[in-house]
């Protein structure tokens, strides 16, 4: 597995969202996008990363940025969630793990001590030219958008 770093080209993806519609890496050029991975919707871990980007979607926007959560769940899974936890960023539905797997979000993983493969929470930040400005590998849930905030010095 392969993890991206910045000055990489940012994967290629097209992918159906919570509603139906395909979003596509190149409906983003022109702008920045935060591409956030991660492993289930409805968790905890899950719903508080997704509630803080939430929280924190106009300001970003106003920064010039989208923000748009990848996950293995199917689309109706993504519906639910939004609809039960009041979300507003982008949900995107990867069944097949490919572009998790693109991105070095899915892998072998410590949980709970014990070597597992699954999605590594992961957050990557694309610019305008659709390059990798910040690549971050195994973030915490909790915490996360405010530290990338910082990183990226928009507090």
């Amino acid at each position: 597995m392969s993890r991206l770093s910045p000055g990489d080209t940012a994967p290629e993806f097209s992918l159906t969202d919570d509603t139906g519609a395909t979003v596509s890496l190149a409906d983003f050029r022109g702008r920045k996008v935060i591409v956030y991975f991660y492993p289930a919707a409805m968790t905890p871990g899950c719903t508080k990363q997704a509630c803080d980007f939430t929280d924190s979607l106009a300001s970003l926007q106003s920064a010039g940025y989208e923000v748009v959560g990848i996950s293995p769940d199917k689309p109706e899974k993504l519906a639910k969630f939004r609809e039960r936890d009041g979300l507003t960023i982008r949900l995107l539905s990867d069944p097949a793990k490919e572009v998790l797997t693109a991105y070095g979000a899915f892998g072998e993983k410590k949980l709970y001590g014990k070597v597992v493969e699954g999605v590594i929470r992961s957050t990557v930040v694309i610019d305008e030219d659709g390059k990798v400005e910040v690549a971050q590998y195994n973030v915490k849930a909790t915490g996360h958008v405010a530290k990338l905030r910082r990183d990226l010095k928009l507090d």
